[in-house]
């Protein structure tokens, strides 16, 4: 929730989220899908700073886990 807010405050379009499982049942990995923006680097210090966020990385926009699932909408 912290992350979707960050986001909608700042009036950041996401196209795409998905949330999945790790095998610690404490903890979940959440990719976003965003258009690149002057403001993306400023997100990401942003998320940085959320207590309950590990980790970010950056990864380009056709990275397999959303070709992935665009494969399963598309059938």
């Amino acid at each position: 929730m912290h992350v979707c807010s960050l986001f909608a405050r700042r009036a950041f379009n996401v196209d795409g989220v998905l949330c999945l499982p790790t095998g610690d049942v404490t903890k979940s990995r959440l990719w976003l899908r965003v258009k690149e923006d002057l403001r993306l680097e400023q997100m990401i210090l942003q998320l940085q700073k959320l207590e309950d966020v590990l980790a970010v990385r950056r990864h380009g926009a056709s990275h397999a886990v959303f070709e992935r699932i665009g494969e399963y909408f598309r059938e």
